[in-house]
C-alpha cells in the first residue's frame, strides 16, 4: 500500500469546492484555510502571517487558497491591511462550508451572539483562549521576532511605536513582552474602525475556521480545525510549522 493509499481523501464538501475554483483542482498540493468572519481576530492574525510565507509555499509548490466569512468590500480592504494576495481569498455570506466541514460554531446557548462570543473571549467553550492572550503579554522565547527595529507600528489609541522600543524593553531574537498584544490591538482598532465592512452581520461571530493540506490527488496531508478564539493553529507560537514537512 502506497503512503497515498494509506491517507484519507479530503472531505467532500472541501473537495467539491476546490473543483470549481480555477487553479485549485488535482495534481498539485494545496493549502486551504477555512477562516471565520474577516473582522476575527485569527482571520488576520493568521493571513498576515502566511502572507509573509507565500514565497516558500510557492517555490514548494503549495498552492494556497482562503475561504472567510464576509462580503467583497471586506475581502478588499482586508487584503489590503493584511497584505494576503486578494486573488487567494474567496468570501462566502455565511458558513455553509465551514458547518458542511464540521468546524466549531462557537458558543451558542447563552442569548446572542454577543454574549457567547465575550464568553469565549473569557475562555468559556473556547480552550486555550486565556493562555494565548498571556503570551501576547509576557512574550515566549520559543517564537520568532515580529516587528523589526526598524519598523513602525500604530496601535489604536497607543502613540506610534518603533520595534527597537521592544528591543530595550526585552532583548531580540524573540516575541518580546507586549510585542504579539501590540499587533493584536493594531488588528483589533483596524477591525474596529471598519467594522461593518469587515463583519457584516454579527450571526456568524462565533464561527471557528480550520486548515486543510490536500495532496496532488485529493488525500489529506494536513487538518487542524480550530477549537476556540486565537486556535488557528495547534502551534501557535510558530502557527506555521506544521508546513515545515512539506517545504523541502
Amino acid at each position: 500500500m502506497s503512503s497515498s493509499d494509506a491517507r484519507p481523501l479530503a472531505p467532500a464538501p472541501l473537495r467539491e469546492r476546490l473543483a470549481a475554483v480555477a487553479g485549485m483542482g488535482r495534481g498539485q498540493r494545496r493549502l486551504v484555510l477555512l477562516l471565520p468572519q474577516l473582522g476575527d481576530f485569527d482571520s488576520l492574525e493568521y493571513a498576515q502571517a502566511l502572507a509573509k510565507a507565500l514565497p516558500r509555499l510557492r517555490a514548494a509548490g503549495i498552492v494556497v487558497l482562503a475561504i472567510g466569512i464576509g462580503d467583497e468590500e471586506g475581502r478588499q480592504r482586508f487584503c489590503a491591511f493584511t497584505g494576503f494576495p486578494p486573488d487567494r481569498l474567496l468570501v462566502d455570506p455565511d458558513p455553509q462550508l465551514h458547518r458542511d466541514l464540521g468546524l466549531y460554531a462557537g458558543l451558542r446557548q447563552f442569548g446572542g451572539p454577543w454574549p457567547n462570543l465575550m464568553l469565549m473571549c473569557a475562555g468559556l467553550g473556547s480552550p486555550g483562549t486565556l493562555m494565548e492572550v498571556l503570551r501576547g503579554y509576557t512574550g515566549d522565547r520559543s517564537a520568532p521576532q515580529l516587528l523589526a527595529d526598524d519598523e513602525t507600528i500604530q496601535a489604536g489609541p497607543l502613540p506610534s511605536l518603533r520595534g527597537s522600543f521592544f528591543a530595550r524593553a526585552g532583548g531580540s531574537g524573540f516575541q518580546r513582552p507586549f510585542e504579539l498584544a501590540t499587533v493584536r490591538l493594531r488588528n483589533m482598532a483596524e477591525v474596529l474602525g471598519h467594522w461593518r465592512t469587515y463583519v457584516p452581520r454579527d450571526d456568524y461571530l462565533t464561527q471557528r475556521g480550520g486548515t486543510f493540506l490536500l495532496d496532488a490527488d485529493d488525500s489529506l496531508l494536513y487538518a487542524h480545525r480550530d477549537r476556540g478564539i486565537l486556535g488557528f493553529s495547534a502551534t501557535m507560537a510558530r502557527p506555521l510549522s506544521f508546513l515545515d514537512p512539506f517545504l523541502g
